[in-house]
């Protein structure tokens, strides 16, 4: 099976869209948009990240051994693409503040649903890509609506209530 494949089964059905930011050793924030997260465990708050060995913000990761994963709120769409870029100066059009816990990584409290603010506790190798799975030193949850990303398209959650026999007519 190719990555085209891959591909093409993870982008058919919605995730949610997050900010990763890092502050490197020199004090400048890095950040990339991602989809590749998840939670680990609520009994020992932790989460796990997937960087790209050709990701700009791995370095300050690494050294620093801490990062914010700030989840998009539908507000946070034009940063999403800015931060999917390469720009060299992706934080000039975003309003930050540094984590107090996770070694000044930006957390971007305008346009994010949430923050987890982390600290790493394991890196795995694999592949093309480094595994982070972070203990989660602490959150932050905004009353707003989350951003969504399908097959190169954005969204925005709209719950409704339906039934499963509405549900199974669809």
């Amino acid at each position: 099976m190719g990555s085209a494949r891959f591909s093409e089964l993870f982008g058919s059905f919605p995730t949610p869209i997050a900010i990763v930011t890092a502050m490197d050793g020199n004090g400048e924030p890095y950040g990339f948009t991602s989809n590749a997260f998840c939670a680990v465990s609520a009994a020992q708050p932790s989460l796990l990240v997937s960087v790209g060995k050709g990701s700009r913000t791995l370095p300050a990761i690494m050294s620093s051994q801490a990062f914010a994963v700030n989840f998009l709120s539908a507000s946070g769409r034009s940063a999403s693409q800015v931060f999917a870029g390469k720009a060299t100066d992706k934080f000039a059009h975003v309003e930050w503040r540094p984590s107090a816990v996770a070694e000044g990584a930006p957390l971007l409290v305008d346009i994010a649903l949430g923050y987890a603010e982390c600290r790493v506790q394991q890196a795995i190798e694999v592949g093309d890509h480094w595994l982070f799975v972070a203990r989660v030193e602490d959150t932050a949850v905004f009353p707003r609506e989350p951003l969504l990303y399908r097959r190169g398209d954005y969204g925005v959650w709209s719950p409704r209530n339906v039934d499963l026999e509405e549900l199974s007519a669809l």
